[in-house]
């Protein structure tokens, strides 16, 4: 497969993004060439486009961080890949862009049921899930799992994902049409957050008990909220910050009810840990994605040079589930 010198790609400029040419990149032992033919919008991208959240050390400096292609070239010891496999990947940057570098073994087999729109809208959401909820988390069978931003990518996988698994799921979301989106995918109770307080309802809900586990991705006053909403020895695990990264916290409430807290970022974690995370979705996921019982939501596509709008759609929150950008072949 003939790969060009150039490819067009988006670049970060003054907090916009802009359309660019650049090198292809050449794969080094361990990772693969994947001709992009689609990538998923994350809030990590709008953070790195304004400065908030630099890549690594390393890492491309074009955004995206998930990706669905063709492989067309590789490195040495990158396993059973072969050129012409159909995958979806994890990256630490670079989607943005005809052609990505992806590491071998975080290169995952689209199921032949999903296009290439629908497989770029995986990795980051259902790596990001299931590492937080399942590992960190430790969810398990018949446990209640609150998460906030129910219709974002990471809400809706989780959504599925816990009930698949036999959890209980409470969604928050921002709108009446939101909240019976939530539902109609599965979920047992979404509370509108703009008209209701979630922790009266959350007590209602649970008999004043609180829940296992709560996943966030707000901060700010929504933490010492979170921690009314747990139960004894619940668990809460911070994905990322939309509002302060500063918060008041009670300890007595902590140490009265046993919480744990803890919280993670992904993308500068090393390619083992990953790999863990996609071999435990080959195994557990794949056959959910495989027989439709799990599917990536897509809100809307745009063409890889309106990148720039499919941001301003995120920041927007008009969203339900994925935003993903389209590249010509």
């Amino acid at each position: 497969m003939k790969v060009a010198d150039t490819m067009h790609a988006i670049a970060v400029q003054s907090e916009r993004l802009v359309p660019t040419t650049r090198p292809v990149p050449k794969p080094q032992a361990g990772q693969a060439l994947i001709k992009v033919m689609a990538a998923g919008i994350n809030r990590p991208d709008l953070m790195q486009r304004k400065g908030l959240y630099p890549p690594q050390p390393g890492a491309s400096d074009i955004p995206g961080l998930e990706i669905a292609g063709i492989v067309t070239e590789l490195g040495d010891n990158t396993g059973n890949l072969k050129i012409g496999d159909k995958v979806c990947a994890l990256v630490t940057g670079g989607g943005y862009a005809e052609y990505c570098l992806a590491s071998a073994p975080l290169c995952l087999p689209i199921p032949d049921n999903l296009s290439y729109v629908e497989a770029a809208a995986i990795p980051e959401t259902f790596f990001t899930v299931w590492s937080n909820v399942f590992d960190r988390g430790q969810l398990q069978k018949g446990e209640t799992l609150l998460v906030h931003g129910g219709t974002s990518g990471i809400g809706t996988t989780a959504i599925q994902l816990a009930k698949a698994f036999d959890a209980n799921m409470f969604v928050t979301a921002g709108s009446a049409a939101k909240c019976q989106f939530c539902l109609r995918l599965g979920a047992d109770a979404a509370i509108n957050y703009k008209e209701q307080d979630f922790v009266a309802e959350i007590a209602k809900l649970t008999d004043n008990k609180g829940v296992n586990l709560i996943l966030d991705m707000i901060g700010g006053d929504y933490f010492p909220r979170n921690l009314q909403c747990l139960a004894i020895e619940g668990r809460l695990v911070q994905i990322a910050v939309q509002q302060s990264p500063l918060s008041d916290i009670n300890l007595w409430t902590i140490m009265q009810k046993r919480l744990t807290i803890t919280g993670s970022t992904l993308r500068a974690r090393d390619d083992a840990f990953k790999a863990d995370i996609a071999n435990k979705l080959l195994a557990k996921v794949w056959p959910l994605l495989i027989s439709g019982q799990v599917k990536p939501i897509i809100y809307s596509t745009f063409p890889l040079v309106d990148a720039m709008k499919a941001h301003e759609l995120m920041e927007s929150s008009q969203h339900i589930g994925k935003i993903i950008l389209t590249v010509d072949s």
